[in-house]
């Protein structure tokens, strides 16, 4: 990883930012359920391609400035390429995949072991310290995840017998928490990082390229790809341009530059609750028992983590 580290910020949570950091995991737990209800009239890459395009005309108007040939966006595109890589391509699609195999609640609970992966990549790349207590939680943490892989029998996690998708969000979780570190490293030039609307754009504009190719790709070499037209679909993907790629995006990057990730990440544990609540109520695929305990390893992890001493 190229970027060079500076110090985090100074984490300071105040009510606002908890606010912020509250809407990302209630917005994705939705997306993660609407992820498998599309499943069927929408390619997973595809849908993430439709969303990305509609989010970034819909951002456009107020965002284009930072796209005019003057713009010091060229001279970091370096930088805003690699952070649409991880966050707009691989992190969405690599979701909706995971969402074609797996459920809503077991996708949401292995992507809430990112706070663990944060910090593993901040000990490694950013040379932030690590503490026992820090190894205690992460290890909770993880103890968590195997209970979801192993759908809370032993002996089905000694048999390695993974469904794809869990696979598959555990390959997004890794790029999500690479894309946090970045976010988190304030060297972007001002007009960008203080402008929310170009900070996003900037990216945006790289992962259409990144999301375009993806898709191109899945229609080359998916048997019998297809697209069910209507209204459905296009509420859908209104959903996830409005709530998981602006709304989400925003808030959870502004919540990052106040607290750093590591604290950030603890609200991302949140999403497994929100996805069970909603698939009660929308899909009645109600919470097993393995859920729980792994919530449970999950969030206990975290919370001794992030203690003091």
């Amino acid at each position: 990883m190229s970027e060079t580290a500076s110090a985090p910020p100074k984490p300071s949570l105040d009510l606002a930012t908890a606010g912020l950091l509250l809407l990302p995991p209630l917005v994705w737990a939705g997306n993660s359920v609407l992820g498998a209800v599309v499943a069927d009239m929408v390619p997973p890459i595809t849908l993430n391609f439709f969303r990305w395009v509609l989010a970034f005309m819909l951002l456009l108007p107020w965002s284009w400035p930072v796209l005019k040939p003057s713009s010091r966006m060229w001279s970091h595109w370096r930088r805003y390429a690699l952070m649409s890589l991880l966050g707009v391509g691989c992190y969405n699609s690599f979701q909706y995949l995971a969402l074609h195999t797996s459920t809503p609640i077991n996708v949401t609970l292995v992507g809430a072991s990112v706070p663990v992966f944060m910090l593993a990549m901040g000990a490694i790349f950013y040379k932030q310290s690590v503490t026992p207590r820090q190894i205690l939680g992460a290890s909770l943490s993880i103890a968590g995840v195997l209970c979801v892989l192993g759908r809370g029998d032993w002996d089905t996690l000694m048999r390695v017998q993974l469904v794809i998708g869990d696979v598959y969000i555990l390959i997004a979780v890794l790029c999500w928490a690479w894309y946090s570190w970045l976010v988190a490293q304030p060297i972007d030039p001002p007009e960008i990082r203080g402008n929310w609307t170009y900070f996003l754009t900037a990216q945006m504009v790289f992962g259409l390229f990144w999301s375009g190719a993806f898709t191109a790709a899945e229609w080359h070499f998916s048997d019998n790809p297809h697209i069910v037209w209507g209204w459905p679909l296009a509420a859908s993907v209104l959903y996830v341009a409005l709530g998981p790629a602006l709304l989400a995006y925003r808030s959870w990057g502004l919540g990052i530059q106040r607290v750093g990730p590591t604290i950030a990440g603890f609200f991302a544990n949140l999403t497994p609750l929100f996805a069970g609540l909603i698939s009660t109520l929308a899909l009645g695929d109600a919470p097993r028992f393995f859920h729980a305990v792994a919530f449970v390893l999950i969030v206990g992890g975290i919370w001794v983590s992030s203690r003091k001493a």
